[in-house]
């Protein structure tokens, strides 16, 4: 996979000449699960697969709660699997809008 067949918006900040498919995988699923369309996604599955999709994603920082739902669904897990689920629950919020 080249990075300009995704969708520019999803690196806006960074050079994509400078990202590696596999240094940089887990940065890439991340932006594509979170930010991508069906076209970014179709691509991230064809390159990565499924199984190396489900390794990265238990392990990313941050998904919002559209994303982390679809991905549990998908992989058939449970959210409190995701490390990003775990580390919402353990933020000490005082008011939560």
């Amino acid at each position: 996979m080249k990075i300009t067949q995704l969708s520019q918006h999803l690196f806006w900040d960074i050079d994509r000449n400078k990202l590696d498919n596999e240094k940089h995988k887990k940065l890439i699923i991340e932006r594509v699960l979170n930010r991508g369309n069906l076209n970014d996604l179709s691509i991230l599955f064809q390159t990565y697969g499924i199984k190396s999709i489900k390794h990265e994603v238990l392990n990313i920082g941050y998904l919002d709660k559209k994303t982390l739902n679809w991905a549990a669904l998908y992989f058939n897990l449970k959210k409190s699997d995701f490390k990003c689920y775990t580390k919402i629950q353990s933020n000490q919020v005082h008011w939560n809008f």
